[in-house]
């Protein structure tokens, strides 16, 4: 594992887009149906990635990738798939206020995943922080 800290960085870059990505949606969802929506965001990231891998030489034969590879690689975007559809349906019905905070439960859940699937072991100081999340997502995400 690169001992660098430029993984925090590029975290906090997709945290901003990741932000810009409810206000844009919610705004972008008036009138639309929410499947239809998160087609067309597809598609334009699907565009923009193909352009970018191309534009800096990254471009190879996905067909020469390890089965292994494939298979979580599809189970990823299988995953990243139903989790747009759902997002995209509960920001259409909710408040981005509240719909992004419930949705960023999803630390504390790839903590756990991450512990029991990959072997990773967070110390106690990580963990509080997990915690400290969840338990601030919680308290956003249900608020009356």
């Amino acid at each position: 594992m690169a001992s660098d800290t430029s993984w925090f960085y590029w975290a906090l870059w997709s945290a901003a887009f990741a932000a810009l990505t409810a206000i844009f949606a919610k705004i972008g969802l008036e009138g639309v149906d929410s499947d239809l929506a998160t087609l067309v965001r597809t598609v334009v990231i699907l565009l923009v990635l193909a352009a970018f891998v191309a534009g800096v030489g990254k471009w190879r034969n996905p067909l020469t990738l390890p089965s292994k590879t494939w298979l979580f690689l599809v189970l990823s975007g299988l995953a990243t798939g139903a989790s747009w559809v759902c997002y995209f349906r509960a920001l259409k019905v909710g408040d981005a206020s509240k719909v992004a905070p419930v949705d960023k439960l999803s630390l504390l859940l790839v903590a756990l995943f991450a512990v029991v699937f990959l072997g990773e072991r967070p110390s106690g100081r990580e963990w509080i922080g997990i915690l400290m999340v969840g338990a601030g997502v919680l308290i956003l995400g249900f608020k009356r």
